[in-house]
């Protein structure tokens, strides 16, 4: 996986592999996978200045973002919320 930054002040599509696009805001960064980044519309994009390849990632950046910021992740499966039973039942 690659990580890459959009350099623009407007919004970008990247078309990927399989009929994929990667939409990246102002600013914003994201991450494609390595055989995407060697296709030829991608490097043009590079070459022009769009974007920037920060380079190799491992994880995902919004796991990153989200434990630097100090909020939980919030995708994935929430613990059942138990209480005990009050009363005659």
């Amino acid at each position: 996986m690659k990580s890459i930054r959009n350099k623009t002040r407007r919004p970008i599509k990247i078309h990927l592999s399989r009929g994929r696009v990667l939409h990246l805001g102002p600013g914003r960064e994201g991450q494609v996978a390595t055989p995407d980044a060697e296709r030829e519309s991608f490097k043009k994009l590079v070459e022009a200045g769009e974007i920037e390849i920060l380079g190799e990632g491992s994880g995902p950046i919004a796991n990153t973002a989200a434990t630097s910021s100090g909020h939980p992740d919030s995708r994935g499966h929430h613990p059942a919320i138990t209480s005990k039973k009050r009363g005659d039942r």
